[in-house]
């Protein structure tokens, strides 16, 4: 796999040198030249197996000749070990549960998949790497979980202070060891601007920084896998092709999606469905990107104001607004939509939606509603509703039930290191300041 950065300033790069880097040198993001296309026989013939057995082959001919086929089958059967149905909603929707990880939250499949490639790559090069990553709530958690213990490694996780959930803050903020979680006094655009500043620094170059955010291209690969397998099963459900609705934050889901149908997966449309930030759906409709401070709200993991992977859209799309519109339909949705879409789905189906979900499901009716379409619209349900326990007791009075292992989580003492000034000048110090052993 060949890629070039979205800037055009950089020479294109392997996969293993974009993988380690993170960010191109000109800060740009990494973009596969070319992506492989599945043929209608590919798709004919997985249908109707699990996930994994549709994984492994996609892994093989995205990174072929990259790394041993029996090494990317050992990588998926150890980071994509967990369930992900899909079930229907009635109306012709269908729910996607992406939630089924360790960290209960879609970023489980990147951030997995991302670790156990560094640690082959790392471990072939006598090497060692300091992973950086900001996040809005779930990306911190799946990440730190991810790279906990993973040799070589080093994981910094920066987040907003008091903009994440608490339990979301306990997921990434209670490990240690390898992982450092920084509490950083702003919004989760300045943990994302340190991250980038930092993997551009010269000055930090001993330390062999990585990202761990959507920038890194090796996030993305696997979230493509979940869209062909829940497409694969609901087009030998209810016919094909799909539309897809998407909780859309720092755009990166919905990238890995838009790549899974440049690759030949028959996906009607894609709904980029955001809450009050609302950047893509203005661009979709004015034809300007206007990056701006984020609006926190309920879906906290999309409260994202500059989302980094408008680039690769851009570029997919020839930085054409229209070409876009063409494929993807942008939604806002407020918070009392959120909130209604909360109720709807409970009362209709039983189905307790997490705030993303209900963001993605009030779009998805405001889609079906407005088109007419009859396509099966799958949405994505990224996080578990015990997540978000709050806001589902306020709007359907059920407490939803964490799974075993991550009950008592109020006990843990939090490690974070608190950033009270989100300047780089400080990041540069708190980094510096880590002790080497830590790798």
């Amino acid at each position: 796999m060949q890629l070039t950065s979205t800037n055009r300033r950089s020479p294109v790069a392997g996969f293993r040198d974009a993988l380690l880097q993170g960010l191109a040198p000109d800060g740009g993001l990494y973009q596969p030249v070319e992506l492989p296309r599945i043929a209608d026989a590919d798709l004919a013939a997985w249908r109707g197996r699990p996930f994994d057995a549709i994984a492994r082959p996609l892994v093989r001919r995205l990174l072929e000749g990259e790394f041993a086929p029996d090494v990317l089958d050992r990588v998926v059967g150890e980071a994509l070990n967990f369930p992900v149905p899909v079930r229907p909603l009635g109306g012709n929707l269908w729910l996607l549960e992406l939630f089924h990880g360790p960290t209960l939250a879609f970023k489980d499949f990147g951030a997995r998949f991302l670790a156990r490639l560094f640690s082959e790559v790392l471990r072939e090069h006598d090497s060692h790497a300091t992973v950086l990553v900001a996040t809005s709530g779930d990306t911190g958690s799946a990440v730190a979980r991810g790279f906990a213990g993973v040799a070589a490694t080093r994981v910094v996780v920066l987040y907003p202070a008091g903009k994440v959930s608490r339990f979301q803050e306990a997921q990434m903020a209670t490990i240690g060891g390898n992982v450092t979680a920084v509490r950083v006094a702003g919004v989760f655009d300045d943990c994302q601007r340190l991250v980038k500043s930092a993997l551009l620094d010269p000055a930090l170059a001993g330390l062999r920084l990585s990202s761990a955010n959507s920038i890194n291209i090796g996030r993305l690969l696997p979230q493509a896998f979940y869209y062909v397998s829940s497409c694969l099963d609901v087009t030998a459900r209810a016919g094909d092709p799909v539309v897809f609705a998407v909780p859309s934050g720092n755009l990166g889901n919905l990238t890995a999606g838009v790549m899974a149908a440049r690759m030949g997966l028959p996906v009607a449309r894609f709904v980029a469905a955001t809450n009050a930030n609302d950047v893509l759906p203005e661009y979709l409709e004015s034809g300007a990107f206007r990056p701006r401070a984020s609006i926190p709200t309920l879906s906290n993991a999309m409260d994202v104001g500059d989302p980094s992977n408008f680039a690769r859209l851009a570029s997919i799309y020839a930085s054409s607004a229209a070409r876009m519109a063409d494929e993807i339909a942008g939604v806002r949705v407020s918070e009392a939509d959120t909130r209604a879409a909360i109720r709807d789905a409970y009362r209709r189906s039983g189905t307790v939606l997490d705030p993303h979900a209900a963001v993605a499901y009030s779009a998805a009716l405001r889609f079906q509603g407005t088109t007419g379409t009859r396509f099966p619209i799958v949405v994505l349900a990224t996080a578990h509703p015990a997540k978000f326990a709050d806001v589902i007791r306020e709007e359907i009075g059920v407490e939803p039930e964490l799974p075993e292992a991550e009950r008592g989580w109020q006990s843990r003492p939090l490690l974070a290191v608190d950033l009270p000034e989100a300047s780089p000048a400080a990041f540069t110090a708190l980094l510096a300041s880590l002790a080497p052993g830590a790798w």
